[in-house]
């Protein structure tokens, strides 16, 4: 896939362990798979997100995972059950792989296509604002 490298997220990626590094890159494709106008930016100091019309996601390279910080406001459904934790979270959701564990790319995929098209449509906070069936 073609997109536009942050070479600071290349170089947070570089700097992980083999199996994050492997993640990682897993998760930046499928980001940008889900739209070819995502970029990629550096925040919080070292932190990789991807962005279009606001946050969709963030990684951390953590001791025994990466986490992946879902921008979803906990209005994008899991069917598949892969959020592992922020499940009350008001802001954002986690997904934490572990070594030896494999990501539902399916799934993911689906998921930020879903947080791109909230973005475009105004972002989460206004689709809950807006839509009172929407879980708060």
């Amino acid at each position: 896939m073609s997109y536009l490298a942050d070479p600071r997220v290349d170089a947070y990626i570089e700097g992980l362990p083999e199996w994050q590094r492997t993640i990682c890159q897993e998760v930046r494709e499928l980001v940008h798979a889900a739209d070819p106008a995502v970029q990629e930016t550096i925040k919080r100091t070292v932190q990789p997100y991807f962005v279009l019309d606001g946050n969709i996601c963030a990684l951390l390279g953590a001791r025994k995972a990466v986490d992946i910080f879902l921008y979803d406001g906990g209005i994008v459904p899991d069917p598949h059950g892969i959020i592992t934790g922020g499940h009350e979270n008001k802001t954002a959701r986690m997904i934490a792989v572990q070594e030896g564990e494999t990501l539902n790319a399916p799934a993911l995929l689906a998921m930020f296509k879903q947080i791109v098209a909230n973005n475009r449509a105004g972002g989460w906070r206004r689709l809950k604002r807006e839509n009172p069936d929407i879980p708060r």
